[in-house]
C-alpha cells in the first residue's frame, strides 16, 4: 500500500532538505519512493511543497486531492492552503510558527486568526509542534525542519532507520551536531 506525505512551507524553511532525508530513509527500508518538489517564489518567502509517495511500487510522485496520509506544515497558514489534500483520517502536523506574507506586511490582507484551533476542530489527528522555540533553544531556528522530522519519525514509529546518520550526511558538516540535537528534540515531542 502506498503512503503519501505532503510537506508544505515557505522558502528557506528546509522543506526540501527534510523531504530528501525522508525519501532516503524510505529507500533504505526497501520502499519504492517518488518525490516531487514545487518551488514557488522560494527565495522570496513563497510557498514550497514536496510530495513523497512510498510503498511497494509507486508509479507517480503526485499526490491527488484528498489522498495525503500526512501533511506536515512548516508554517501554520500553509496548512490551510493545502488541507484539501488530506484524506479524512489523515494526520496533520503543524509547526506553531507564523511567517507574515508580503501582502500581510503591507496591510493588503490580514493573517488568519485561530488557525490551530480550527485545525484541531477539522482534523481529528492534529499535532501542533513548537519547532521554532525548540530549535531556538538549541542555537539556531534554521533547525526547525529537523525538529519536525524528529517528531514525524516518532509519530510514524519509523525507528528501524538510522535517521541520525541520514541527517548527518545531508546537512553541512558545521551544522551536524546542532541538527542531531534538533532531531532528538523533535523525537522527544509527545
Amino acid at each position: 500500500m502506498t503512503k503519501n506525505i505532503l510537506l508544505v512551507g515557505v522558502g528557506g524553511q528546509g522543506t526540501i532538505l527534510t523531504s530528501k532525508i525522508l525519501s532516503r530513509g524510505f529507500m533504505e527500508q526497501g520502499y519504492d519512493v517518488k518525490m516531487s518538489e514545487i518551488h514557488g517564489m522560494s527565495q522570496r518567502g513563497g510557498t514550497v511543497t514536496t510530495q513523497i509517495r512510498f510503498g511497494e511500487k509507486v508509479y507517480s510522485p503526485v499526490i491527488e486531492t484528498g489522498t495525503a496520509d500526512i501533511i506536515v506544515a512548516f508554517e501554520k497558514s500553509e496548512a490551510l492552503r493545502y488541507l484539501h489534500y488530506l484524506k479524512k483520517d489523515g494526520i496533520l502536523v503543524v509547526n506553531d510558527y507564523e511567517i507574515q506574507p508580503v501582502t500581510v506586511a503591507i496591510g493588503a490582507e490580514t493573517y488568519p486568526e485561530g488557525l490551530l484551533e480550527s485545525y484541531k476542530e477539522t482534523v481529528e489527528k492534529t499535532y501542533v509542534i513548537d519547532a521554532f522555540h525548540k530549535a531556538e533553544a538549541l542555537g539556531s531556528t534554521k533547525a526547525m525542519n529537523i525538529v519536525l522530522l524528529g517528531a514525524l519519525v516518532r509519530m510514524l514509529e519509523l525507528t528501524d532507520i538510522d535517521w541520525k546518520a541520514l541527517v548527518a550526511e545531508e546537512v553541512p558538516p558545521k551544522a551536524v551536531e546542532m541538527n542531531l540535537k534538533a532531531f532528538e528534540a523533535g523525537f522527544e515531542v509527545k
